[in-house]
């Protein structure tokens, strides 16, 4: 008898079985793991010679010690698993943005150049020639890096779920992109966009680009809520999200949806910051400010024009009739703004590298920058690489620095010893911080911080005042005041004048061992004491003493402040006789 020809044996349970079937072909049966219900789970491979059986049970028995066999189930083509990727898994769980650029590379690049292999049988080379025959017929070098990205990505999940042993695309060289190095614009640069801005709608919008380096997302995101005037902080908390239509003419009108008369928005207008370093606070200049301050005027002024067409939803940066404006609008209103200006044509994001490059030059520390930028802190070293360019005057510091050091060019390295009251460390990593009594504040310049103390110390001379100087590190990370609130200028001084008055039941003016007329210097560092306005007042119904009410004005205004007093005691004396027709709620 043959040995081909050989009757099956009987093998121990759980072993692989090779025999000849009836049909005349040799068959294989290879245990490959226990099912949940506890059953094994035999792979069945047929060949028409047993040493074509015996090499494929051999093969799966080795990916099965490897723990890399392939799950069974459907036999997916490239298209069909890129399809029920993009569709159905990621989706769900990636944001409108992401998944638009899935689908672009999906249906426009990947489905057409390999969609009809089987899954199992993609090889590194064949996304390699792919890469390359893209290129060919003209796609830029970013698009294909965009399409490998995407397939990785999407056959990552084909190895989570064990369709696949292996992802060919971690194997295949992706397409090698060049990134091109930005060019910041100058401080003139800037100053002439800025002059051009202020000549149009929604001038604050370039500012913060510029200034702060907010994304085009941010801005068109942020909402009035987001901006604190008294603290002088704007909070980024969303972004502003690309329109995506859909027909509402019934695909009538023959038009891209887009571009239909009736078209329907179907995406949501906005989406949370993706990160938490993404959700921060940042500083506002006062300029920035006061800028918002004429913007929301201006804005208010619109939505009287526009009547019942405006649609209040709170937006910073609106179109005429209160929506959130188009990313699409505001980059060409972008490119609009450079033309008019006379400035260099860049991309709207090089607004972004202009502020992190300012930041730069300004010697702020990384921490800050960090969080001015909303980098998270595992990737920010690469994206300050990516984003502060060293400029001519960058590098030209850095040369005098390294010149004084090497030949003693430089005034601070020649001296043989500081001047009484100089810093031996370089400006730029010093701070001045006037003490005055238990508080301190920062100053850039060591002047202004004596002139502070001098001032200070005649308005109250039994306080502990002097000028201290800190390590710039040391008072970002140590400091109570953080870089935030470092000066570059003297701070206002102003007299704040108060009056305070208190009614029993009835409307009788109280007798109390307190003054009803104080005047007391103010600084704009005080905010628990300081207004900038002539006269604020209210009445309000002191807690446990019944129905006392208590009349208080303050203002810089000391005749303001006089008249504001007699309507507040007017009201003060009809609070405490109607008791209920005031209620527990303060009036300002």
């Amino acid at each position: 008898m043959s040995r081909d020809s050989a009757p099956k044996s009987r093998q121990p349970n759980g072993a692989s079985t090779i025999y000849l079937g009836k049909d005349g072909r040799w068959h294989g049966r290879v245990t490959v793991e226990v099912k949940d219900d506890g059953t094994p789970e035999r792979r069945h491979v047929s060949r028409k010679t047993r040493a074509e059986v015996t090499k494929l049970v051999r093969e799966l028995e080795r990916q099965r010690d490897k723990g890399t066999v392939r799950k069974a189930g459907q036999s997916w083509t490239v298209k069909t698993w890129l399809t029920h990727w993009v569709e159905n898994i990621a989706a769900a769980h990636v944001s409108e943005n992401t998944i638009d650029g899935y689908r672009v590379a999906v249906y426009h690049h990947l489905i057409p150049g390999l969609g009809a292999h089987r899954l199992e049988k993609l090889e590194p080379e064949h996304l390699e020639r792919f890469y390359k025959k893209m290129q060919d017929n003209g796609s830029a070098t970013g698009t294909a890096h965009q399409a490998h990205r995407t397939i990785r990505t999407a056959l990552n999940e084909t190895v989570r779920r064990q369709h696949l042993a292996s992802n060919p695309a971690s194997v295949a060289k992706a397409p090698k992109v060049e990134e091109e190095e930005v060019e910041p614009y100058t401080v003139e640069e800037v100053q002439c966009l800025l002059a051009e801005a202020s000549k149009h709608r929604n001038t604050a919008r370039w500012v913060l680009a510029l200034a702060l380096g907010l994304r085009q997302g941010e801005v068109l995101g942020m909402q009035w809520d987001d901006i604190d005037f008294e603290l002088g902080v704007i909070r980024v908390r969303r972004g502003r999200l690309r329109p995506r239509y859909q027909h509402g003419c019934g695909d009538r009108c023959g038009r891209k949806p887009g571009y239909c008369p009736q078209k329907i928005n179907i995406r949501r207008e906005t989406k949370s910051a993706k990160s938490r370093a993404g959700q921060r606070p940042i500083g506002a200049p006062d300029e920035l400010l006061q800028l918002l301050r004429q913007h929301r005027e201006n804005q208010a002024r619109e939505r009287a024009r526009a009547r019942d067409l405006w649609m209040e939803k709170g937006y910073v940066f609106t179109s005429p009739t209160g929506e959130p404006l188009n990313p699409n609008t505001d980059y060409h209103k972008w490119k609009q703004l450079l033309k008019a200006a006379g400035v260099r044509d860049a991309r709207l994001h090089d607004a972004r590298h202009t502020a992190a490059t300012v930041l730069l030059i300004l010697g702020v520390s990384d921490a800050v920058v960090d969080a001015v930028m909303g980098w998270e802190p595992g990737k920010s070293a690469r994206m300050r690489r990516r984003y502060q360019h060293l400029t001519s005057r960058v590098l030209k510091d850095t040369a005098d620095r390294v010149g004084g050091l090497l030949w003693g060019t430089d005034e601070a390295v020649r001296s043989p010893a500081p001047e009484a009251g100089q810093s031996p460390l370089p400006a730029e990593a010093v701070v001045h911080v006037a003490r005055l009594g238990e508080r301190r504040v920062p100053f850039l310049h060591r002047e202004h911080a004596e002139e502070v103390v001098v001032r200070w110390s005649r308005d109250w001379p039994d306080q502990t005042v002097e000028v201290e100087q800190w390590n710039r590190w040391r008072w970002e990370y140590q400091g109570p005041g953080g870089a935030g609130s470092i000066r570059d200028r003297v701070p206002e001084r102003v007299v704040v004048f108060h009056a305070r008055a208190l009614f029993l039941p009835g409307g009788e003016r109280a007798a109390t061992d307190l003054p009803e007329e104080w005047a007391m210097p103010a600084w704009d560092f005080e905010t628990d004491r300081y207004t900038d306005r002539a006269s604020a007042w209210r009445t309000a119904r002191r807690p446990g003493t019944g129905q006392e009410v208590e009349a208080q004005v303050r203002g810089t205004d000391k005749a303001a402040v006089a008249e504001a007093f007699a309507a507040a005691c007017a009201q003060a004396v009809d609070r405490a006789q109607h008791p209920g027709k005031y209620g527990d709620v303060d009036d300002w």
